[in-house]
């Protein structure tokens, strides 16, 4: 038995599957100024192996591709065109607790959208925070024997 283990090992193919890559939405800023880079960018990136949809939006200079692609791919891709880009660095105004702190808010960011910035404040979800809203003044839902 020995022997022929020792031979099976030579004989025998590993086929490795390779590992799918997820689905994603990657969202990058490219300065688009007129129909032609705008064609020149959307081109480029739907070209690209696992890209399934891509949107331009060249008011909010603003590209998103859809499929199985690499965030780090698909930049590198958009500045194979000769433009500035960088990854979409704004959400949307509703999702931050103060939009307008300085880091937060942009005057070139598009209607609706401040920068992506680390809030400076404890997270409300934190125990002790909750502990503390509990009996505040501002919580409408706060114990009514305060």
């Amino acid at each position: 038995m020995g022997a022929l283990d020792f031979l099976s090992d030579y004989f025998t193919i590993n086929t490795r599957r390779k590992k799918r890559k997820t689905m994603q939405t990657v969202e990058i800023k490219v300065k688009m100024d007129c129909d032609g880079c705008e064609r020149r960018v959307k081109h480029a990136v739907s070209n690209m192996k696992g890209a399934k949809n891509v949107v331009v939006n060249r008011k909010q200079s603003r590209v998103t591709v859809t499929g199985y692609v690499e965030p780090n791919k698909v930049l590198k891709k958009v500045k194979s065109t000769g433009k500035r880009a960088e990854f979409w660095p704004y959400v949307p105004y509703n999702l931050v607790a103060y939009p307008y702190v300085a880091q937060a808010y942009d005057k070139k960011a598009p209607a609706g959208y401040v920068k992506m910035a680390v809030q400076s404040l404890p997270s409300p979800n934190a125990t002790d925070e909750k502990l503390a809203t509990l009996f505040s003044d501002e919580n409408p839902n706060a114990c009514s024997i305060m």
